[in-house]
């Protein structure tokens, strides 16, 4: 697809399925912007890390801002949302139409992951960072970036 779109997030921790929706949408249009909620340094040289291969690729942040209106102000004619679960859909419906009410002339296009990372998520692997063998098992579910960083700061 022809255009910019807009990939927000806490993405607090990027995981694997951050990356799969990121390099999908990357495919899928010509510039994709990978916005962070607000200004967090190691969130965002995470982002850049992860994505340094992909020259279509821009991290930044967008602060205090509805999506949409940093969408809009951005020049997207996209929103990209992840929908994990039945869950996740009913959530993301709420958002999309907030969205269209918001900024009308964007459209949200809604990615699937596949099952493999379709459970992965932020609050998850936070929640796994402690017990004993922890690093087996997060090892799996975020970049290899992210988990030297996770690793280095819970030694």
């Amino acid at each position: 697809m022809a255009g910019l779109a807009v990939y927000a997030g806490s993405f607090d921790p990027p995981t694997n399925g951050h990356l799969w929706m990121i390099r999908q949408a990357a495919s899928l249009f010509d510039r994709l912007i990978v916005a962070v909620a607000y200004s967090v340094e190691q969130r965002l040289g995470w982002l850049r890390a992860m994505t340094g291969d992909l020259p279509n690729v821009q991290v930044a942040q967008f602060g205090n801002l509805f999506l949409a209106y940093y969408a809009k102000q951005a020049g997207a004619s996209f929103i990209i949302r992840g929908i994990r679960s039945e869950a996740d859909f009913a959530y993301e419906q709420s958002m999309r139409h907030i969205n269209a009410d918001l900024s009308p002339e964007i459209t949200t296009v809604f990615l699937m992951p596949p099952r493999e990372i379709a459970e992965v998520s932020s609050s998850l692997v936070r929640g796994m960072i402690g017990p004993e063998g922890w690093q087996r098992v997060v090892g799996g579910l975020v970049p290899a970036c992210v988990f030297a960083d996770l690793e280095r700061n819970h030694a």
